[in-house]
């Protein structure tokens, strides 16, 4: 997509890498939207960077039918969605008390979320004249981590929703890319803002940022860290 002259809405963008991109596609020229759950730190949000905001809960559907609107009204040449929400347990699938209740939580969020907001956004994405689908994925789409097997799975299906999309709407305007972070400093889990293994939160965003300028057409927006995991099973050490 082109990196300036957009109106984007970025749900689940009051904090880690939604925020860290809503603030670097501010600066580009964008006007940028921004939704979360917590009113009053999208308020406080709005008045230190000058975003839009409105409240939404991507675990709900109501909730997204109504944000949703709402986003379209204000902002009727909204080009693009990012569809950024998401959360990441870790379960123990040894018994369904360990993981049911997650399981579930999660393909609530990540799944049924990123599906319930391109159907609310796709009909007017569609009378614009250059539009984008922003899914988010994760490098355990493609090489699992065996303490979280719904999330996992989870950003698997968002691979392949992406994929199936970008052929359903080849005949339209709208363009579907897929970004693809790997473990990166934010509070996703316990401890992962501090871990050493994950790529610190500003460098992503940056090096996120320089890719869509510099890759207008690519299907997937991957940085350097993450492909040992995207592309393990084509390399042959995938195991």
């Amino acid at each position: 997509m082109d990196i300036s002259g957009n109106t984007i809405f970025i749900p689940g963008a009051t904090s880690g890498i939604g925020l860290a991109l809503a603030l670097r596609l501010r600066a580009k020229g964008n006007t940028v939207v921004i939704g979360g759950r917590r009113t009053e730190l999208l308020g406080s949000l709005a008045a230190e960077h000058g975003f839009d905001t409105v409240r939404i809960d991507t675990a709900d559907a109501e909730s997204i039918r109504t944000a949703s609107a709402e986003v379209i009204r204000r902002h009727p040449d909204l080009n693009v969605l990012i569809a950024m929400a998401g959360i990441m347990r870790v379960e123990d699938w040894h018994h369904p008390e360990g993981f049911l209740a997650s399981a579930e939580e999660i393909v609530t969020t990540n799944l049924l979320g990123p599906i319930r907001l391109v159907a609310a956004f796709v009909e007017h994405l569609r009378t614009r004249p250059d539009a984008t689908i922003v899914t988010v994925s994760s490098g355990l789409a493609f090489a699992p981590l065996a303490a979280t097997p719904s999330y996992n799975a989870s950003k698997a299906a968002i691979h392949m929703l992406s994929e199936s999309l970008r052929l359903q709407l080849a005949d339209t305007s709208v363009k579907v890319v897929e970004l693809v972070p790997p473990s990166v400093q934010t509070a996703l889990l316990p401890g992962q803002e501090d871990s050493d293994f994950a790529m610190p939160l500003d460098d992503f965003a940056d090096e996120v940022i320089t890719l869509f300028d510099t890759q207008a057409e690519a299907r997937e927006i991957q940085v350097e860290n993450v492909k040992f995991l995207r592309y393990g099973e084509a390399r042959g050490d995938y195991d």
